[in-house]
């Protein structure tokens, strides 16, 4: 029995361990200060060095791009949309698009597969009353609910990436909505980075930093919106059907 117990714990400390190694490579990762080469500061200091590296080594440098974008998804750090930028300035919005959102859907399910080791069966078998029948509602229209959260850019990613972990979601249906749902934001983003040097340019000719939010416009953001309903549409149908008449 003493055998048996002691396996069993090493079995609920074992599930544990990928979250912990998340927390703290992301904890590592602010340590060391590398937050600051993820943003759009240090792309607007370095993007003739980064340009011309890119010249003279392409595959070498998409393979490299891809690899930072799966860890940085992957540890949580919140740069997918300044990455994504990157991508677009770097390697321009069809090739950079294709890459990120391959990168993306790998660092993402890494975060998941994580998530769900440690987390997966507690909210399910703790909730009840609304939050239960919203844990259903979830697994029951996981595909679209999830479509709907990545196409509308309203939680934050790695917000998104946990959570439907926590509703049981099958990991095929995450991986298959995760990319599908990505893809409009990231050829969007892309196709900003391709053309974001003007931007760069003219925020440090005015003394500032650049932000993401110097790219975004009110439309992008209604566009990405219609999306998400759109997304719902099938979700919202299937349950006018179960209540209606007969």
């Amino acid at each position: 029995m003493d055998a048996q117990d002691g396996e069993r714990r090493s079995v609920r400390v074992g599930r544990y361990v990928p979250i912990v190694l998340v927390v703290v490579g992301l904890a590592l990762g602010y340590a060391m200060g590398w937050q600051r080469y993820l943003s759009l500061a240090y792309l607007a200091e370095s993007r003739d060095t980064l340009k011309i590296y890119v010249a003279q080594h392409h595959a070498l440098s998409l393979v490299f791009f891809a690899a930072i974008y799966v860890l940085a998804v992957a540890f949580s750090f919140p740069a997918a949309t300044v990455l994504t930028v990157f991508g677009g300035f770097l390697f321009g919005w069809l090739v950079g698009g294709t890459v990120v959102a391959f990168a993306a859907t790998a660092g993402a399910t890494l975060l998941f597969i994580a998530a769900r080791s440690a987390f997966g069966d507690v909210l399910c078998q703790r909730v009840s009353g609304k939050a239960a029948k919203l844990a259903r509602g979830f697994q029951e229209n996981a595909f679209s609910y999830l479509l709907a959260l990545r196409l509308a850019p309203i939680f934050p990613f790695f917000f998104v990436n946990i959570a439907p972990a926590l509703f049981d979601v099958r990991l095929r249906t995450y991986v298959a909505a995760t990319f599908l749902g990505i893809l409009p934001g990231t050829f969007a983003y892309s196709y900003l980075g391709e053309g974001v040097d003007s931007v760069l340019v003219a925020a440090q000719e005015a003394g500032r930093e650049p932000s993401v939010q110097d790219l975004v416009t009110p439309k992008i953001v209604l566009a990405f919106a219609l999306l998400a309903l759109v997304a719902l549409i099938p979700a919202v149908v299937r349950k006018l059907r179960r209540t209606g008449p007969g």
